[in-house]
């Protein structure tokens, strides 16, 4: 059951440039997995999802280096030092609680977006870059998500790209910054026997991803996916919640 809702994440997430990683923190906790290893699950499943959609984007021509390389250079050292803090069950809980729910309003409040064909874009200046890719940063790795699902809405609201361009920036910046913070995590609590008794998500997640990506091409529009994934982040928020309280 966990590994088809994993793969069911990967399919909606895909869709949308994003990784899947916040909801897959959240189904761990609800299945009562040691929630010292939950965050490396998370990233080793974001970086396989999005290592896909970073080829497929790459290659059909929308990589921006400008709208990626500040956020992305000020984020990794910054990820990397949240996968190395120590933080207690309770507190791990509620921080991953209100990242759900910061993530699926926003996606929520910004879904339409996702169909945005306007032509007059500004470029990211590179102070406000780096300082947004740093804060997101230390949340990916503290946590153990890619942080992509908080920068997309945010390069959406300042208008730096195309739709396609800002979907490639978040995918590679969930990329680094999975890579970045599942170093710090496996360097802060190494790898366990129980990590490795979840080796099958990872399939999982990369099938479902795949099909997310063809879906998106073929068939389905993207702010349709970008709602469905909203509706889901709010919902594994909201069963977390009960979980806490």
């Amino acid at each position: 059951m966990l590994g088809m809702l994993f793969a069911l994440v990967a399919l909606f997430y895909a869709s949308v440039g994003f990784g899947g990683g916040s909801s897959y923190l959240a189904l761990l906790a609800l299945w009562a997995v040691d929630y010292t290893i939950i965050p490396a699950i998370a990233l080793i499943c974001n970086i396989t999802v999005v290592s896909g959609n970073s080829i497929h984007y790459v290659r059909a021509g929308y990589l921006n280096w400008r709208l990626l390389l500040p956020p992305t250079i000020a984020s990794v050292p910054f990820a990397y030092l949240g996968g190395r803090i120590e933080i207690e069950k309770e507190h791990f809980l509620l921080l991953l609680c209100a990242t759900l729910l910061v993530a699926g309003i926003r996606l929520l409040l910004n879904y339409r977006m996702y169909d945005d064909d306007a032509a007059s874009y500004r470029p990211l200046p590179l102070k406000i870059g780096g300082f947004i890719g740093a804060i997101l940063g230390f949340i990916s790795g503290v946590v153990g998500i890619g942080g992509g699902i908080f920068l997309a809405p945010i390069l959406y609201n300042l208008r730096t790209g195309s739709p396609k361009q800002i979907a490639t920036t978040a995918s590679l910046f969930i990329l680094i910054n999975s890579i970045a913070g599942l170093i710090g995590q496996l360097q802060k609590n190494g790898i366990s026997d129980v990590l490795l008794d979840f080796w099958y998500l990872p399939c999982l997640v990369l099938l479902g991803g795949q099909l997310g990506n063809f879906l998106t091409i073929k068939f389905i529009p993207t702010r349709i996916i970008a709602l469905l994934t909203a509706c889901l982040v709010l919902f594994v928020a909201g069963r977390l919640a009960l979980v806490i309280w």
